[in-house]
This record gives C-alpha cells, structure tokens and sequence, in this order.
C-alpha cells in the first residue's frame, strides 16, 4: 500500500471528505483541509459555471496563508471531482480550470477518459476514479487513473452493493497503488478497519453534511443525527444511477419510499433535473447511526483522530488477540 506524495504528512488521519453535491462549497472544504484531511467538491457545485474560477482561486489562496501562518500544521490539500458522463455538458470548461490553478487530486466518477487523466498529469495531479467493481477499476487503471474508490455498499449517494471485503480483496489481486475505500465510515475505529482490510484511506462523506459548515440545511442535518441504517433507502429513480437515500427526505417528497419506482439508466441526467433531485431528496449513508450532533469540521476530525489512535491503541496491546 501506498500514498501519493501530495498527502504525505499532510493528513492528521486518513481520511478524504467525499464531494458532496450541492453540499460542499469553499467553507466546507477549506474547513476540512485545515482540519487535516482531503477537502473536496464537485466542479458542479459551482453555478453558474463561471464561479468556479472563483472558488478555486479562494481556495488555494486560503490554504496558501494557512500553510505560511502554520508551518509546523500545513493543510491537507483538496480534491475537485468531475463527473465524466456525457450529460455533463461543462466538463471542458472545468477541466481547464483545474489546469489553471493546479488543483492538486482530481476525482472522476460515472466515466474515466484518458484525456482528462492526461490534462490533470499535465502539471503533476492526480486522479483518483470511483469504482463500483473489478470491471470499473481495471478500465480505469488501463486508461492512466492514479488511484481507485471502492464504492461500496451502505456508501452515501451513488453506490454499488459489493461488501468491501470483496470489492477491497478484489482489487488488491492486481493493484497495490493507492486505494480508497467508501461505505459506511463515519467514525475513526472505520478508518482503521478500511486500513486493516486493505485500504490506504477512508472516504467519508455523511458524517461531514451533518457538520456546521457544510451547505445544507437544518433539517437534513438533524435528519441524520436522528436516523439510523434502517432509514436508508437504495434507489436509481432520482439520478438513473442507484444510491443511498434518507427515507424521511423522500416521505417528504410525497413518495412511498417502500414503493419507489424504477428509473431507465439511460436517461442519466447531471443538469437542472439531478440539482432539484440533491436538493430535495437527501443522500446518505448508512454509517449514520453514531452521528449525534452537528459539530464544526475540526471537532469532528478531532474526534476521528481521537478514535483512530485508540483502536489503533486497542489493537497493537493486544487485547484483539
């Protein structure tokens, strides 16, 4: 197992903040970044498209103070995700932008492309692509991905159904690069456990919407805090792609979340209609159980950090033994 160069001594845990649409915005990643763990967002976030010029030049400017102000502290750097799907009529025009400012990761979902790989390389990033299965990850690696997602069951939003000790044992038959690993993790003893199975990082996401500077709203905070796994429901009807959802957040709706239709894949669709679908249907994980609060970022990292010593603690006594 290894990390790439960019986080090493940079994560105070390992542990990237998964991009959440609609959700993560500048104050969000720079929280996590300086918290100590990988910041990230999806290009899509930005609207209009003209905006991400702006966040990205906010955020590498605040981490390049943060960094001078904290020599003995520096920041985690952050992540861009882009979503390869053909309905994703703005891919170029974000992709030349994370060329501009250099972003340091960039994450790709729904697709991998050897040009996009190729323009990230151009000035020393790097890419790492959400998989669902061996399928996905061998096509990923074959056109020049970096590092790999395991995306799986009980992952927030868009995720496969394999159990991560499949999908993880799997992939470690033929690659031993860089591997993160999503599904479930929301405290740091998951983080171990990532580490353990095979993993290099943990990709959490549910536990950082529940947070203060995440961009969403009360109410789907405190929907988390009070649901548990049962209250996830598993769908493709809002995207053409299945995921994770908050059942509360589809009762609202004014839908039967135990009789959702099915939707046809190939009407996938990342513009307006997905927007209004984040916004009023909640994704999330399963590993929400332990969430009780809503914290600021850098207490809730601290609590991550605080988790991950004392499993590593509780298992280098011996006591598992």
């Amino acid at each position: 197992m290894s990390l790439p160069s960019v986080l090493r001594g940079r994560l105070r845990v390992p542990v990237v903040g998964a991009p959440l649409f609609i959700i993560s915005q500048p104050d969000l990643v720079l929280a996590q970044c300086k918290a100590g763990v990988v910041g990230s967002f999806p290009a899509l976030n930005a609207r209009p498209p003209e905006l991400l010029d702006a966040w990205l030049t906010r955020i590498t400017e605040e981490l390049a103070q943060w960094d001078a102000a904290h020599p003995d502290q520096p920041s985690a750097p952050f992540a861009v995700n882009q979503i390869i799907h053909k309905s994703n009529v703005r891919l170029q025009h974000d992709l030349e932008l994370c060329v501009k400012h250099k972003a340091p990761i960039v994450i790709t979902s729904l697709g991998a492309r050897e040009d996009v790989n190729a323009a990230v390389h151009s000035y020393g990033g790097i890419v790492f692509h959400d998989v669902i299965n061996v399928t996905h990850a061998k096509k990923a690696l074959d056109k020049g991905a970096d590092g790999l997602i395991a995306v799986c069951a009980g992952a927030g939003g868009h995720a496969g159904t394999l159990s991560p000790f499949a999908l993880v044992d799997e992939i470690r038959a033929f690659w031993d690069g860089p591997l993160l690993l999503a599904g479930s993790i929301a405290n740091g003893r998951s983080v171990l456990a990532a580490q353990v199975m095979g993993a290099d990082l943990a990709y959490m996401g549910s536990a950082f919407i529940a947070t203060q500077e995440a961009n969403a709203s009360a109410d789907y905070k405190q929907a988390i805090v009070d649901s548990t796994a049962g209250d996830i429901v598993y769908t493709n009807l809002f995207t053409g792609v299945h995921g994770n959802y908050l059942r509360a957040s589809i009762v609202r709706a004014g839908l039967d979340p135990d009789n959702l239709p099915v939707s046809d894949p190939s009407k996938m669709n990342f513009g307006g209609d997905a927007t209004k679908a984040w916004r009023d249907i909640w994704g999330c994980g399963q590993g929400i159980g332990g969430i009780h609060q809503v914290p600021k970022v850098a207490e809730l990292v601290d609590r991550l950090v605080s988790e991950y010593r004392a499993a590593k603690d509780r298992v280098g006594s011996g006591e598992l033994a």
